[in-house]
């Protein structure tokens, strides 16, 4: 009897090994910007180093699934820098299976996934807003157009 509920743990295990990793989303997400006004560079940094650029809003950037939070940067000319930050937070789906995992597989699956990143996701969809800096001008002259007065001067 003992031999048959080992072998079952053992089955179950098995197959919940790395059970976000295999079953859930992976170790890679989607994380779509939108900015205002459309057409900004955006370049994506964990722990200060560059991980991906989206060239022109809005677009989507395949990113690893790490602990570690995002910042996402944006720039267009005319525009001050906006940035956001994307914190990792822990998957649904691990986090509804954390207490199952330490009974069936006493935590090797939360380690398996933990190893991989799937167990933690960001924002999926960020919209971000550019501010306006200084005046914009339209192509070409930039001199202003002298006023014309209509009648005689006094």
């Amino acid at each position: 009897m003992k031999i048959r509920m080992v072998a079952a743990v053992i089955a179950s295990g098995v197959m919940m090994y790395g059970c976000a990793s295999v079953v859930g989303e992976g170790s890679t997400q989607n994380i779509s910007v939108a900015t205002t006004p459309i057409g900004a560079s955006c370049t994506f940094f964990r722990e200060g180093e560059p991980i991906g650029t989206i060239a022109s809003t809005p677009g989507k950037l395949v990113v690893t699934r790490r602990k570690h939070d995002i910042v996402i940067r944006c720039n267009k000319p005319g525009y001050g820098e906006a940035a956001y930050v994307n914190h990792s937070g822990m998957n649904k789906m691990v986090a509804a299976n954390v207490a199952a995992d330490f009974v069936l597989t006493a935590g090797l699956s939360s380690i398996v996934d933990s190893s991989t990143g799937a167990d933690n996701e960001y924002t999926s969809d960020v919209v971000i807003t550019l501010r306006v800096t200084g005046m914009m001008q339209a192509p070409g002259n930039t001199r202003p157009k002298p006023v014309e007065r209509a009648g005689p001067a006094i």
